[in-house]
């Protein structure tokens, strides 16, 4: 098992291999505007850091979000290629699931990452591995009461502290795809089956054709 694992989702551009054992390698690299310029060069570099190359991966593993639209399309887009070019595999795993697994807590928590528009994409966990609510997008103070208890990991939980009073600053603030890669190399251990690369958007992208556009044709 060679797993090359990435996500786009958060503002973090992140990148690993993982040999079932193991991770061999991983960058990591925060900057919310520069996914598409970033990711490649991240995947050269733990390829070449491990000393190996695309014909050697077995799988590819892609963080499906949630996330704003055009970063996680970044990730997903460039699995699918790869896959698409190499003939390997994509699964796909919900990028607050590699928060949850990287927080490595036994005890109920929720997972919550900036959504923007005052809004955050959320999960809540009965342990690090066991999600039991969520994906869902909503505003902070609409779900601080059934949240107010548990401790909370993630960049929204940090942005949002009334709605999270129980935030850890001590745990990980984005996704990892050394995370990502790590519970998928366990799942496919056990025999699980990975689901599809497809994208939780979970709202419409921000992009929007402008009100009152009007198609010129000629006479």
């Amino acid at each position: 098992m060679l797993l090359l694992a990435m996500d786009t989702a958060t503002p973090a551009v992140t990148v690993a291999l993982h040999d079932g054992a193991e991770v061999l390698a991983s960058a990591d690299e925060v900057d919310a505007r520069r996914h598409g310029e970033l990711l490649l060069p991240a995947v050269d570099r733990v390829l070449a850091a491990a000393s190996r190359s695309l014909d050697d991966v077995t799988a590819l593993i892609v963080g499906t979000g949630p996330g704003p639209y055009t970063g996680l399309r970044v990730g997903l887009a460039t699995a699918a290629a790869l896959g698409a070019a190499r003939s390997i595999p994509v699964h796909g795993l919900c990028s607050l699931d590699s928060i949850a697994w990287a927080a490595g807590l036994d005890e109920p928590f929720v997972v919550a990452t900036d959504a923007r528009r005052k809004e955050v994409y959320w999960a809540r966990y009965a342990d690090a591995r066991t999600r039991t609510e969520g994906p869902a997008v909503d505003r902070p103070d609409e779900i601080a009461g059934p949240v107010a208890g548990l401790p909370a990991v993630g960049a929204g939980a940090r942005l949002y502290a009334a709605a999270f009073p129980l935030a850890r600053a001590d745990l990980p603030e984005h996704a990892s795809a050394a995370a990502l890669a790590a519970l998928a190399a366990e799942r496919l251990a056990a025999g699980e089956a990975l689901a599809e690369p497809r994208p939780e958007y979970l709202r419409r992208p921000d992009a929007r054709v402008p009100a009152g556009y009007k198609a010129v044709t000629r006479a």
